[in-house]
């Protein structure tokens, strides 16, 4: 069995890290060895070319990017690698997100960005790791496991609602 793969996960911001922490946390839970970095795509667009040229070399196989306002780092990422890149828009004070939500997903033909929503983390880390998990069992068994989790969780809150109805009828 081949070693299994790293997700990156790259802030524009260091603000970014209260937003990005909800991915972080996510891979942590599914045993998902990552690295977290801070980039810019504009004030270090080497540095942020260097790693995404080198990220399929150095055991990554998805790259998450979270910026705000301009936001483009993920396609800065996406233009030097091959491997996937899902871009989370992070919401700023200027337009609450819609900015960095049309940088991040208006991506020229070539270079795709996977996107999630504005302040996203955690469906880019379940994204994530639903990518790796099409090369890797234990990953797709444990979100298999979520899913009914979440499937379970949703019929309990039914019947608890079921029960407070009946009980406001009374």
């Amino acid at each position: 069995m081949s070693e299994q793969k790293k997700v990156a996960i790259i802030m524009g911001s260091d603000s970014d890290f209260p937003v990005v922490s909800g991915a972080i946390k996510t891979l942590a839970a599914y045993a998902v060895p990552y690295e977290v970095h801070v980039m810019s795509a504009h004030r270090t667009p080497e540095a942020a070319a260097e790693f995404a040229s080198n990220a399929r070399n150095n055991g990554f196989g998805v790259i998450i990017a979270a910026a705000g306002k301009a936001a483009h780092l993920a396609g800065v990422l996406a233009a030097h690698t091959t491997i996937p890149v899902i871009g989370i828009p992070i919401k700023s004070s200027t337009l609450d997100g819609l900015d960095a939500l049309l940088a991040t997903v208006q991506m020229p033909k070539g270079i795709p960005v996977a996107t999630v929503a504005i302040d996203g983390a955690d469906n880019a880390a379940i994204l994530a790791v639903q990518i790796l998990a099409l090369s890797d069992e234990f990953l797709a068994h444990k979100l298999e496991e979520e899913k009914i989790s979440m499937k379970n969780g949703v019929a309990k809150k039914d019947e608890l609602i079921q029960q407070k109805v009946q009980e406001l009828i009374k």
